[in-house]
């Protein structure tokens, strides 16, 4: 590749953990393509949207067109979509079930698929996939199976690719996050959430958003699972 301005897909881009990677690699001078099902159009010409359900194939490939046709390159996918749904394991719908898979493993697969096509040409990429620190840590007082059983395969596919498409120059990489301040909790549940780690206190979007641009500039890096949880991955 040559020198022009690399260029991250980022989906689930509209807000939180999101909208603050987009910031953080446009502070490194990524061109961004940025998706998600409510986001919308963009004030800086270097950071192009895309509305739509990252589920559907046809977005994944909007994505991938998108990027290509206005940037000429993909250098980095961060797979950040996600739900998160915590009930106990029998009390989940059918209704939740097909969210959570569509969002947290059909997203991932249709576009991860698409980008790695493109970065196997060009002999070069990096991907980052967001998962959750409690699939390797489960609390009796906080059931998540949903996220274990698609996070938890996040984690494993992670290591899987990065073997698969290592001498292709390929990385690939998961950044695990403990619970982060982001709409998704709200504010009168933050004080009883930090005690979950170890630190005294939840993580900000600052935090994660660090963790992959670490990820995007370690070269010898790939197949690690980056947890960023306050300690809550070893012990209480």
């Amino acid at each position: 590749m040559g020198a022009e301005q690399k260029v991250v897909i980022v989906t689930g881009a509209s807000q939180g953990i999101g909208a603050g990677v987009v910031k953080a690699y446009r502070d490194r001078n990524y061109r961004v393509v940025a998706t998600s099902r409510t986001i919308g159009a963009s004030t800086d010409p270097d950071v192009l949207t895309v509305q739509g359900d990252i589920a559907d194939p046809a977005t994944a490939q909007r994505v991938i067109d998108t990027a290509l046709e206005r940037f000429g390159r993909i250098d980095t996918l961060v797979n950040n979509a996600g739900i998160f749904v915590a009930k106990p394991f029998t009390e989940y719908s059918p209704a939740d079930y097909t969210a959570v898979m569509a969002t947290n493993v059909t997203g991932f697969f249709h576009i991860t698929q698409r980008a790695l096509e493109v970065m196997s040409n060009q002999r070069s990429g990096h991907i980052v996939n967001i998962t959750a620190s409690i699939v390797d840590r489960p609390l009796a007082a906080l059931p998540a199976a949903m996220a274990a059983l698609t996070k938890g395969g996040l984690n494993s596919v992670t290591r899987s690719l990065a073997i698969e498409y290592a001498s292709r120059g390929i990385r690939v990489n998961a950044v695990a996050p403990g619970v982060v301040r982001t709409p998704m909790h709200a504010p009168e549940t933050h004080a009883a959430l930090a005690k979950m780690h170890p630190v005294g206190r939840i993580g900000e979007i600052d935090d994660i958003a660090d963790a992959v641009l670490y990820l995007e500039s370690a070269t010898f890096v790939t197949g690690e699972i980056l947890r960023v949880d306050g300690g809550s991955n070893v012990g209480a």
